[in-house]
């Protein structure tokens, strides 16, 4: 009888990369994917804990897991990603179910791992963070059918921002091979993918000096030269590392997405300096002003936070403020919440939930009135998109733009992972409509 695998993923779109990879190596192993958890041999939940509901879903999930796993003994459950690393042990003392916890720098150790559970041995533990990131899995057919793609590019991150438990469940920063990514890239349009997009906690301070030295804006100047590659993406960017070179390249790589995430997280530079942003407000305004100077239709998105320790009612007008002035085409936007074993957290003058809660309602109506106007404007415009496949709602299909707007269209067969151009016959607040596909492969 064929052995079973499912993977739960939570979170970020580098969680996304880890569980595709260990998908690679489990099928490597002999097992096929399950459609549905109560079908799986081996159950494994990919976890994130930025954020306290973040961590909070994951234990939820947990615990139902672990209670289908009453009716199936034999399955082996397992952990990964920011929580998994973060609790380590302890995981597996508090959860009987429990058969595995992997921490976020041990999927090249995975295959070992693999074996021993399969031997019988259970309650393993693997949670080191000074390893290297896994190296690149090239598995023949495994994208085949796929549009999108991702690549880590980098591990972990130095900068210690007050709020953030990344550095404590992701370790230090680690850049992987210049030539193995291109590697992967290249192993990814062979399988007939047409986007990838780029992934880091923070992806401008990629450097690479083992084998040549390699920044960020050069290994994009590598990947663009991928045949059969179309476009590319990348996140998360810091402002304090985003360099000219890496700017300079979205006027000279036709390739690289007219979009870019670049969080801001406050428009006080009082507050940033509380968080540790290492850059001020004057800053983060000239760097948007240099993007749309070389990419002048560039969309930038953006993640904020309200409410952290200390935030005066006039820190949150500046933030409103910057709003404003940035024009951003969309926002992702949290309550600040305390992450134990941050710097943040043991801050004074907290702000109440309720303070919190309505200062987001405020942000989030003044940032949906101007995507909304946004999407307004793209109304008319012929505009490329690539087809990523079907949508949500029946007989239509979906794409985006190079800015990252979504786009819907009828369905007509053949058209999934095409670049075709469409005219915008309707704008809403998170999507636009568009009619005439022209194909333009």
């Amino acid at each position: 009888m064929d052995r079973t695998y499912y993977i739960a993923t939570m979170g970020c779109q580098m969680n996304e990369y880890d569980s595709e990879y260990l998908a690679r190596l489990l099928q490597e192993a002999g097992y096929l994917p399950a459609e549905v958890p109560e079908k799986a041999d081996f159950l494994l939940i990919n976890t994130c804990a930025v954020r306290e509901k973040a961590e909070q879903k994951a234990f939820s999930l947990l615990g139902r897991m672990v209670s289908l796993k009453k009716t199936r003994p034999a399955m082996i459950l397992g952990m990964m990603g920011c929580v998994a690393q973060k609790q380590g042990k302890d995981l597996l003392d508090r959860h009987a179910g429990l058969d595995l916890v992997l921490g976020t720098r041990e999927l090249g150790r995975f295959k070992e791992i693999l074996r021993k559970l399969q031997a019988g041995e259970r309650k393993v533990a693997a949670t080191e963070l000074d390893g290297k990131p896994a190296p690149a899995l090239l598995k023949e057919g495994f994208f085949k059918g796929r549009v999108k793609g991702f690549i880590t590019i980098m591990e972990g991150c130095n900068n210690f921002c007050t709020y953030c438990v990344v550095p404590y469940v992701r370790g230090r920063e680690v850049s992987r091979p210049p030539l193995e990514i291109v590697r992967e890239a290249e192993h990814l349009a062979r399988e007939g993918v047409k986007e990838i997009t780029l992934l880091g906690q923070n992806v401008n301070s990629y450097s690479n000096y083992e084998s040549q030295h390699v920044g960020f804006a050069h290994l994009l100047k590598m990947i663009h030269a991928v045949t059969g590659l179309r476009r590319i993406r990348f996140t998360t960017s810091h402002p304090k590392d985003l360099s000219s070179e890496l700017i300079t390249a979205f006027k000279d790589l036709d390739k690289l997405c007219s979009h870019i995430h670049l969080p801001f997280q406050a428009g006080s530079d009082r507050v940033l300096r509380a968080m540790n942003r290492a850059y001020t407000r004057r800053k983060y305004l000239d760097l948007i002003a240099r993007l749309r100077e070389v990419r002048p239709h560039i969309a930038v998105s953006s993640d904020v936070m309200v409410g952290f320790p200390g935030e005066s009612r006039e820190d949150f007008e500046l933030t409103l403020d910057l709003i404003e002035k940035v024009q951003f085409d969309s926002l992702y936007s949290f309550r600040y919440s305390d992450r134990p074993g941050t710097a943040a957290a043991a801050f004074e003058k907290k702000i109440p939930e309720e303070e919190k809660a309505a200062r987001l309602a405020e942000l989030q109506k003044i940032q949906k009135g101007i995507t909304l106007k946004k999407n307004k404007q793209m109304l008319g415009r012929e505009t490329e998109i690539l087809i990523e496949g079907l949508s949500r709602k029946k007989n239509q299909l979906t794409g985006r733009t190079s800015s990252n707007k979504v786009v819907n269209i009828s369905y007509k067969t053949g058209m999934i992972g095409k670049l075709v151009k469409v005219k915008i016959k309707y704008a809403y607040a998170n999507s636009l409509w568009g009619e005439d596909p022209q194909d333009v492969e």
